[in-house]
């Protein structure tokens, strides 16, 4: 039985980081950048994939990436709601901070009732988005949808205001938080350079540059006129 329960654990955290990476990238996610999310070796979530794919929760083929099955995506959003009405409440009423919040959410997710996770979501007044801005299903599984830029394809020179931070790395929320990259915040794209991979924007009376490949844990959208 409790073998079981693991493999059932692994299955739901495997369905929620494919999730997680087609909300950033359409095309899904290579197992090898996978196993690096799920912290295995590329044969362990190969092995996982075949299992998840022989469930007809996942899609997977040689040499392509991995993608979720309606079926898959499903059981995904359940968990995907759980995990960031967790992270909602962890952040605004404990006062954990960005980087602490994926892994306390991680270890409350399988543990608590749908039941609880409702009555949670009815107690934070139904969020739309958690504290990084991705969005939160909610009860019938309806996802909000946004017409936003990643930062190293953002329009230039038009001021832009930041919608959701890419949750990964503690060290890599901490930097993104010390500088200000934050949902609600507003910057404008001074300058993008192919040559040195940086990004340069302006934010209040401060320029900063970041690298193209952090930019790219940036969703940004136009900032609506007064």
């Amino acid at each position: 039985m409790k073998g079981k329960r693991e493999f059932s654990t692994v299955r739901e955290d495997y369905l929620r980081a494919v999730y997680s990476c087609e909300e950033w990238d359409d095309d899904g996610v290579g197992v090898t950048e996978l196993a690096q999310l799920m912290d295995v070796v590329p044969s362990t979530a190969s092995e996982n994939v075949r299992k998840l794919r022989d469930a007809g929760l996942l899609d997977h083929r040689p040499y392509q990436k991995v993608r979720l099955t309606p079926r898959g995506r499903q059981e995904a959003i359940e968990m995907v709601r759980r995990h960031r009405i967790l992270e909602t409440f962890l952040h605004r009423f404990l006062g954990f901070s960005w980087d602490e919040l994926h892994d306390e959410a991680h270890n409350l997710e399988h543990a608590v009732s749908d039941r609880f996770i409702d009555r949670l979501d009815e107690a934070l007044e139904f969020p739309r988005f958690d504290p990084h801005g991705d969005p939160i299903p909610d009860h019938e599984g309806e996802v909000a949808r946004c017409s936003c830029y990643t930062l190293p394809t953002a329009p230039m020179g038009e001021t832009m205001k930041i919608m959701r931070i890419r949750d990964g790395k503690p060290e890599v929320l901490r930097y993104f938080e010390n500088r200000n990259f934050v949902p609600g915040a507003l910057l404008t794209v001074l300058e993008r350079s192919d040559v040195t991979g940086q990004i340069t924007v302006q934010m209040g009376d401060e320029r900063i540059d970041i690298s193209q490949d952090l930019g790219a844990g940036i969703k940004v959208t136009p900032a609506p006129t007064k």
